[in-house]
Parts: C-alpha cells; structure tokens; sequence
C-alpha cells in the first residue's frame, strides 16, 4: 500500500507535520512528534483504526485517498544457467 498522508495533506493547505500534529490533538488524537515525523514520512506498519478515522476526519478526506494499492512485487524466477525457457509449451 502507498500511504499519502503528505499529499492528502497538502492538497488541504497544510505543509507542515507539526500543524497536522495540532489538529490531530484537537481531534483528541495526541501523538508523539517521534510517531508524527514517521506517519508524515513514511508508510506506518501499522495504524489503528480509531487513529486512522480521526486523519480522515481532520483532512477531510476518504480512506482511499490516504491508503492508495500499489501494484504487487513478484520477483521474476531465474532459471538456471544455460535452460531455455518455453512459451505456452513451445521450445524455443
């Protein structure tokens, strides 16, 4: 998942983790500037979702707008050194 609380952010005007620190407490959402600096930053591992509906509710915003999927990364298999590979049965 892409986490977009920065640009959700600033698409509403606010620049700065501090003041979206401020308004979460004024929502009752009290969070420590160490957790602030990574939810701006960074995608958390994990985030409630009492905490997750009062970021919606301070940016104005939908869930889907914070929380975008990304397309999966499935590594390629390797084959060994010198095989060929087929296409839908076919030998190359």
């Amino acid at each position: 998942m892409k986490w977009n609380l920065r640009l959700v952010a600033a698409q509403r005007g606010i620049w700065k983790a501090t003041d979206l620190q401020r308004r979460f407490a004024e929502h009752g959402l009290v969070i420590s500037a160490g957790k602030m600096s990574g939810l701006w930053s960074k995608t958390p591992a994990s985030l409630k979702l009492e905490d997750l509906d009062v970021i919606c509710r301070v940016l104005g915003c939908e869930v889907g707008e914070l929380l975008e999927p990304e397309a999966p990364r499935v590594p390629v298999p390797r084959q060994p050194d010198g095989a060929r590979g087929t296409i839908a049965g076919v030998a190359e």
